[in-house]
């Protein structure tokens, strides 16, 4: 493509984001599109010439604009948010423009160097230790440092903290081995631990690790059950963690979660970590979500503890869904930089060079699972720059300040119940039972009404169902309005509870 030409089509594709994103709260939030209607509109082949310019984009409006949910909608309040904004949309723009390859420094020094630099400014405006800085101090592990990475999700960062801390206790077990003289035979039982609320991506992370065969194998994992707030019940971890000790177990990992999917319930990290502490286990901190709000140092203390995150051997934000950085963008740090990168490091004759063997440099491609890495540092830099941390605090300080109208507006009509308590920027809520009603049918009302103010497509609800817990001993299907839209503001909530309310 010669340059003028990429220089005309690049500036009307700019024009294009630009008036999709003015006019985006005009467009139904969730597509209507049915099963294979996208297909239909495509040719089973490859074109065999080179088609128009002029015919390509009119197709993004003829095939790709009615097979869209819109999530940066301000009545988009399903699932999380996933952000976007200019800055960090430009800075995807760039990404693509320079190609490049970062998965050495020696591939692109300013590629690494920018990444770790601006995973240390997060983590400072997080308020996360020092152990988890790339100058820090070893952490709990004692690996001699830590920094951060930015990964793709939280999901990759889940995988990569189960191995990393399985190599930690795999290596500990055979030194312990040798040091008695005995052999370490096929290595340790390990035993991985999170709450029954965890993100999916847990069991999934211990299938691919090869510590579970499917979905509902438990010879490793362990799911631990909650308080009456869905937070992870310390006791019931103990005692878990001690009994398979006492089996000749190896207590490896535990992943806390801050800010669970289905109702932002946190984990309380302080007993957690002196508990996993104890057992010298791995603490990962999952905060995709709620992890931002830590961004105000008003709110810290109510999803960290008082002691923050110093047990943590590991922690996980990602700012493509609520600090406005287009996904993918997780940033995941470790205090134990040693054994993180120990577990993934393969270095083949045709990466060496002098730069990683002098050690002076930090090679992302072990702190990962892929090899290649695209230059994702570069929009939440323009983020970070374009907003400053105080215009992060305003934009998460706003939402919450939704949340919390919104969730006064659920308390203030007798026939709805807020069903868990509210942490950050998601509310769960509900049509309360009728005099008499069964669980099952109050379940059909809410997801009747679910289904009904969906389909109006001025808005987009979720839900999700509470398991049982000690002052409820029955499950129960409840609502999520989530915030994080970039436009959202007060008259979209308003809309969304006339919507809710009608009946």
């Amino acid at each position: 493509m010669p340059a003028e030409q990429f220089r005309k089509l690049g500036h009307e594709m700019v024009d294009r984001i630009a008036s999709y994103l003015d006019t985006v709260e005009s467009r139904p939030v969730r597509s209507g599109a049915e099963p294979g209607e996208t297909l239909a509109k495509l040719p089973t082949t490859a074109p065999e010439h080179p088609e128009a310019w002029p015919d390509i984009l009119a197709d993004i409006d003829r095939v790709v604009m009615p097979g869209l949910t819109h999530w940066q909608h301000p009545g988009f309040f399903g699932f999380f948010p996933a952000n976007s904004s200019g800055p960090a949309i430009l800075g995807d723009l760039l990404c693509a423009g320079l190609g490049v390859q970062g998965m050495l420094w020696a591939t692109s020094p300013a590629c690494t160097e920018l990444e770790t630099r601006v995973c240390d400014w997060l983590a400072e405006m997080l308020g996360l230790p020092e152990t988890f800085l790339s100058t820090g101090p070893g952490g709990s592990g004692g690996g001699g440092g830590g920094g951060g990475v930015i990964q793709g999700t939280a999901s990759e960062a889940t995988l990569v903290a189960m191995v990393a801390a399985r190599h930690r206790a795999v290596g500990r077990a055979r030194n312990a081995s040798e040091s008695r003289s005995v052999s370490p035979a096929a290595g340790p039982h390990l035993t991985v631990y999170a709450s029954t609320q965890a993100h999916s991506s847990v069991v999934k992370a211990a299938m691919i690790a090869g510590l579970a065969s499917g979905p509902d194998d438990r010879a490793h994992l362990r799911l631990i059950g909650t308080r009456d707030d869905y937070a992870m019940d310390p006791a019931l971890l103990s005692r878990a963690m001690d009994d398979d000790a006492a089996a000749g177990r190896t207590p490896c990992l535990v992943i806390a979660t801050v800010g669970t999917t289905s109702s932002t319930a946190i984990d309380p990290l302080e007993a957690i970590g002196e508990i996993v502490r104890s057992h010298g286990a791995w603490l990962h901190v999952d905060a995709a979500y709620s992890g931002a709000a830590c961004i105000c140092p008003e709110f810290r203390a109510a999803h960290l503890g008082a002691g923050g995150a110093a047990l943590a051997d590991s922690f996980a934000v990602n700012p493509h869904k609520w600090l406005l950085t287009n996904f993918d963008c997780n940033v995941t740090w470790t205090a134990d930089r040693a054994a993180w990168t120990g577990a993934l490091s393969v270095t083949p004759e045709y990466l060496r060079n002098a730069e990683s063997a002098s050690g002076r440099v930090i090679d992302y491609r072990d702190w990962q699972v892929p090899l290649g890495r695209r230059f994702r540092a570069l929009k939440l830099w323009f983020v970070i720059r374009h907003y400053g941390a105080e215009g992060l605090r305003a934009y998460i300080r706003g939402h919450i300040q939704l949340a919390e109208y919104f969730e006064s507006l659920v308390r203030s009509d007798g026939r709805f119940e807020v069903a868990s308590p509210r942490t950050s920027g998601l509310v769960c809520f509900r049509l309360g039972a009728l005099e008499g009603e069964r669980p099952a049918a109050t379940d059909a009302r809410n997801r009747g009404l679910l289904e009904r103010v969906n389909a109006t497509g001025e808005v987009y609800l979720t839900h999700t169902v509470l398991p049982e817990i000690p002052s409820c001993p029955v499950p129960r299907l409840v609502l999520r309005m989530a915030l994080g839209a970039p436009g959202v503001e007060r008259r979209h909530l308003d809309r969304l509870w006339a919507l809710l309310s009608a009946d």
